[in-house]
C-alpha cells in the first residue's frame, strides 16, 4: 500500500482478502501494517485474531486482544472473545467456569448496551443455566443469577428484547407462577419503555454504515451523510430517551461516543465534543485521557484543575525539540509560565526559544506585548522590539508593529527613526504599506510642511512599482480630502467620493481606447486604488480589473471553438448571414452599416468584399438599411426599431408582384386575426354578420371586414410568410386601409409574427 494512499479502502480490502489465504507467518505482518493504518477497525482484528486462533497460538491470542478490545466496542469481535476464553477454560472445571463468566460480565459491562448484544445475553443467560448446582443453596444462586440477567436484558433496548422478554415470563413461570405474576408486573412497564426507545434508536442505528473504516475526512457525501447519522444518534442517546438514572444514561452515552470514534477516528470535533462532553458532567480526569487519546491533551484543562506540572509536561512533550516547533506553541507555552511560574520564567524561556534559528518574529512581538501590558515594564518592551529589528528588518508587519507599540509610548521621534531606517533597507514593492503608514502618521501628528514632504518622497520611491501604482500616486483631489478625513468622517458626502473616483479611473485611462458600455456601467468598472476614501480598510489590495478595451458584444450565433480565421472578411459574412434576418443586424449595430466606414471595415475586413456583398442585396432591403439610425448597445430598444419600420416607405416592387402568384389554396376561408398573431391553427372566418369585434366599434369593423373578404383570393389566401419585410409587403397591398383606421402592431419583430389587434 502506497504511503501517499496509506488510507486507500479498496486496497485495505484486497489486502486483507489475501491474507485469509497465508499462512499465519506471512499473514501477520499484513495484518499490522493494516491495524496500524486502521487501528478501529474491528473486522481486522476479528480477522487477524482468528488467524491466531486457528493454529491454537494462545499467548498471540490473547495478546491481540489486550490491544483491540477496548477500543473496538463491536459485538462480533467480542464474542470471539469469550468464545476463545470459553475455549481456554472448557477443561478448567469450576475455576474455568468462573473465569468465563468473569469473562461474561467483563464482555457485558462494554457491550451490554449495544443494540445487537441480544444475543450475547442470551448466551450469558445460557452459560447460567448450564453451571452445574450440587447443593439446594447453589440452585438458589444460579436462579437469582439467570433472573438478574434476564431482568437487566429486557431494560436493554436491544433488536432481542421481545424474544428476551418471553423468555423470561417461560423462566419466571416455571419457577413459580405466584411469584412471576408480581415480578412481571413489576418489570412490564420497564420492559415497554426500553422496547419502545428500542424502536426509536433503530431509525437512528439503521442509517449508520457499520463496515466503515476510519479515514481522514474527504468531504464525500456519504462522510457527511455518516457524519450526520452519528451526531443524531449522540443527541438522541444525550437526551435520555428511556429516563433511567444518571449513570447508567452516561454509561450508554460514552458507549456511543467510543462506537462513534471508531468510525470518526479522524474527527477532531468529535473528540473535542466527547471531551468537552465529560467535562460538563464533572469528570475532568476522563476528559483529560480523551483528550490525550486524541492529540495528546489540551493542556489547559490540566492547568484549570490545578495539575500545573502535567500541564507543563504536556506543553513541553509538544514544544519537542524545538526544531519544528510553531511559533504559536512557543506563544501559548511562554503565556502558561508567565501565568503560573511569573516574569523570570517566562523570560528565561523567551532567551531560549530566541536562540533558534527557525524562531520567527511573532514571538518578539508576543513577549514585548507581554512584557509592556502584563509586566508594565516598556523598557523591556523597547528592548525586545530592537532586538528583533536585527533580524526582521526585512518584515513590514514587524516594522508596523514596532510603530504602533512606539505610538504608545507618544515616542513620535523615534517612529520617524523607526521608518527611515525599516524605508532604507526594505525593498521597493514591499515597502508600500510602510510608506502608507510613515504618510498616515505625518498626516495626524505631523505639520503641513512635513506631510507634503513624505509625500511626495513617497510618490518618488514607488514611482517605478507598477503602471497603476504610479498613476494613483499622481497629486488629485482625493488625497486632499483623505488629508482632512479621520476614520470613517469624510470632509464631503459619499456620492462626491464615487465622482472622485470615477473621475481618477477616466484620469488613467485617457489614453486608453475605452468602449462606451464600459463608461456607462458607471462606478463599477472604477479600478479604485488604496488611497481611495471609500474603504475603512488599513491594508491595500491589489485588484485586477478586466481590460474593457478588448471587450466585444455577446453573440449567441457564436460557438466556442468556431473562431473566424484572420484573413477572413468578417462584416461579409456578418452581412450575408443575416441577409434573411436583418433584425440581427439591427440588434447588434452600433451605427448606420452603410454610412459608417468604421464598421464595414471590422477586424480589418476587406471592403471589397463587402460591397460584392451589397451588390446582390435586393432594393427594398438596401433602402431598409440605409434608413436605420445609429443605436448603440447590443440589444436596442425594441419599441424604436419597430417604429422605424412602421414608418419607413420602402419600394414596393416586390409586394405588387407577390399578389400575381397563384393562390396556394383558392378556397377556404381567410386567416383568422389569431392566425395573424402567429397562431399555428386555423379557424375559419365567421360571416359578417355573425362576427363581433371585441377592441373597436361594429361599423368599422364591418368595413374593414368587406376588405379583408375582397382579398380573400389574393394575398391573405397564401400561407402567411414568416418575414417581417413580406408581411410589410402585404400590408401595402392591401391599399394602406389599415394606416387609416389605425396602424398595425408587431408581436415579434424578430420572428415577423403579426398581431391582429388594430387601432
Amino acid at each position: 500500500m502506497a504511503t501517499v494512499d496509506k488510507y486507500n479502502v479498496e486496497s485495505a480490502e484486497i489486502l486483507a482478502n489475501s491474507a485469509l489465504h497465508l499462512p499465519i507467518s506471512q499473514a501477520t505482518p499484513i495484518y499490522e501494517q493494516l491495524l496500524s493504518i486502521f487501528p478501529t477497525a474491528a473486522k481486522y482484528w476479528r480477522q487477524y485474531v482468528e488467524a491466531q486462533m486457528a493454529v491454537n497460538n494462545d499467548d498471540a491470542t490473547k495478546q491481540i486482544f489486550s490491544r483491540c478490545l477496548l477500543n473496538c466496542l463491536q459485538v462480533p469481535l467480542w464474542r470471539c472473545y469469550i468464545r476463545f476464553i470459553r475455549k481456554v477454560n472448557d477443561k478448567k472445571g469450576v475455576e474455568g467456569q468462573e473465569e468465563t463468566r468473569k469473562a461474561f460480565d467483563f464482555m457485558l459491562s462494554y457491550v451490554g448496551a449495544d443494540i445487537a448484544s441480544g444475543p450475547v445475553w442470551m448466551e450469558y443467560i445460557a452459560f447460567l443455566k448450564s453451571l452445574p448446582a450440587a447443593s439446594t443453596q447453589e440452585e438458589s444462586q444460579r436462579m437469582t443469577s439467570v433472573r438478574k440477567a434476564y431482568q437487566k436484558a429486557i431494560v436493554t433496548p436491544t433488536h432481542h428484547i421481545e424474544q428476551l422478554w418471553k423468555d423470561y415470563e417461560n423462566f419466571e413461570n416455571s419457577v413459580s407462577r405466584q411469584l412471576a405474576k408480581g415480578l412481571l408486573s413489576e418489570y412490564q412497564p420497564k420492559y415497554n419503555s426500553a422496547r419502545a426507545v428500542y424502536r426509536e434508536r433503530k431509525k437512528y442505528v439503521d442509517e449508520i454504515d457499520w463496515n466503515m473504516l476510519a479515514v481522514p475526512p474527504t468531504d464525500s457525501c456519504k462522510e457527511e451523510m455518516q457524519w450526520m447519522a452519528w451526531k443524531r444518534l449522540l443527541a438522541f442517546e444525550k437526551g435520555n430517551p428511556q429516563r433511567i438514572d444518571s449513570a447508567s444514561s452516561n454509561k450508554r452515552i460514552i458507549f456511543t461516543y467510543e462506537q462513534c470514534l471508531m468510525y470518526l477516528y479522524h474527527y477532531p470535533d468529535i473528540w473535542y465534543d466527547y471531551a468537552s462532553w465529560h467535562a460538563k458532567t464533572g469528570s475532568m480526569d476522563a476528559a483529560i485521557k480523551v483528550f490525550q487519546r486524541a492529540l495528546k491533551a489540551l493542556p489547559e484543562l490540566e492547568e484549570s484543575r490545578g495539575a500545573i506540572q502535567s500541564a507543563k509536561k504536556l506543553y513541553e512533550s509538544l514544544l519537542g525539540d524545538g526544531a519544528e516547533t510553531t511559533a504559536l506553541a512557543h506563544i501559548q507555552f511562554i503565556r502558561f509560565l508567565r501565568r503560573n511560574e511569573g516574569v523570570e520564567a517566562a523570560r528565561k524561556y523567551f532567551l531560549d526559544a530566541r536562540k533558534s534559528p527557525s524562531c520567527p518574529y511573532h514571538v518578539y512581538v508576543a513577549y514585548a506585548l507581554m512584557a509592556f501590558c502584563l509586566d508594565k515594564d516598556p523598557k523591556v518592551a523597547h528592548n525586545v522590539f530592537e532586538a528583533g529589528l536585527k533580524h526582521f528588518m526585512h518584515e513590514p508587519v514587524y516594522i508596523l508593529e514596532y510603530a504602533d507599540f512606539l505610538s504608545c509610548l507618544n515616542d513620535d521621534r523615534n517612529i520617524r527613526a523607526l521608518f527611515e531606517r525599516a524605508l532604507s533597507s526594505l525593498p521597493q514593492e514591499e515597502s508600500i504599506e510602510v510608506w502608507k503608514r510613515f504618510t498616515q502618521f505625518e498626516k495626524t501628528y505631523g505639520d503641513l510642511t512635513s506631510m507634503l514632504k513624505v509625500e511626495q518622497r513617497r510618490k518618488e520611491a514607488l514611482s517605478g512599482t507598477s503602471e497603476e501604482a504610479a498613476s494613483a500616486l499622481e497629486s488629485s483631489l482625493q488625497e486632499v480630502v483623505s488629508r482632512y478625513s479621520f476614520k470613517d468622517l469624510w470632509p464631503c458626502s459619499s456620492k462626491d467620493l464615487d465622482h472622485l473616483s470615477r473621475q481618477e479611473w477616466l484620469a488613467k485611462n485617457i489614453g486608453k481606447k475605452v468602449e462606451k458600455s464600459a463608461l456607462s456601467n458607471g462606478s463599477a468598472t472604477i479600478d479604485k486604488s488604496p488611497s481611495v476614501p471609500t474603504s475603512n480598510s488599513t491594508s491595500s489590495l491589489k485588484v485586477h480589473h478586466p481590460d474593457t478595451s478588448q471587450m466585444v458584444i455577446y453573440d449567441p450565433k457564436q460557438h466556442p471553438g468556431a473562431a473566424v480565421p484572420p484573413n477572413t472578411t468578417a462584416p461579409a459574412i456578418l452581412a450575408a448571414s443575416n441577409l434573411s434576418n436583418p433584425m440581427v443586424m439591427v440588434s447588434g449595430a452600433a451605427s448606420n452599416p452603410l454610412s459608417n466606414s468604421t464598421v464595414a471595415m471590422a477586424d480589418g475586413g476587406s471592403a471589397n468584399a463587402f460591397h460584392e456583398v451589397l451588390k446582390g442585396t435586393p432594393p427594398a432591403l438596401l433602402a431598409f438599411l440605409t434608413s436605420l439610425p445609429a443605436l448603440e448597445g447590443p440589444t436596442p430598444n425594441v419599441d424604436i426599431v419597430l417604429s422605424i419600420c412602421l414608418q419607413n416607405d420602402l419600394p414596393t416592387d416586390q409586394a405588387k408582384k407577390s399578389t400575381t402568384i397563384p393562390s396556394q389554396r383558392t378556397t377556404g376561408p381567410a386567416p383568422t386575426t389569431s392566425d395573424l398573431s402567429g397562431s399555428s391553427k386555423s379557424h375559419p372566418i365567421p360571416s359578417s354578420s355573425s362576427f363581433r369585434p371585441r377592441d373597436r366599434q361594429l361599423g368599422k369593423r364591418k368595413d374593414l371586414d368587406r376588405q379583408e373578404e375582397d382579398e380573400t383570393t389574393t394575398v391573405q389566401s397564401q400561407p402567411l410568410p414568416r418575414d417581417v419585410f413580406r408581411i410589410r409587403q402585404i400590408q401595402k397591398a392591401r391599399g394602406g386601409s389599415a394606416s387609416q383606421t389605425g396602424s398595425v402592431s408587431y408581436g415579434s419583430a424578430l420572428s415577423g409574427d403579426l398581431s391582429g389587434s388594430t387601432c
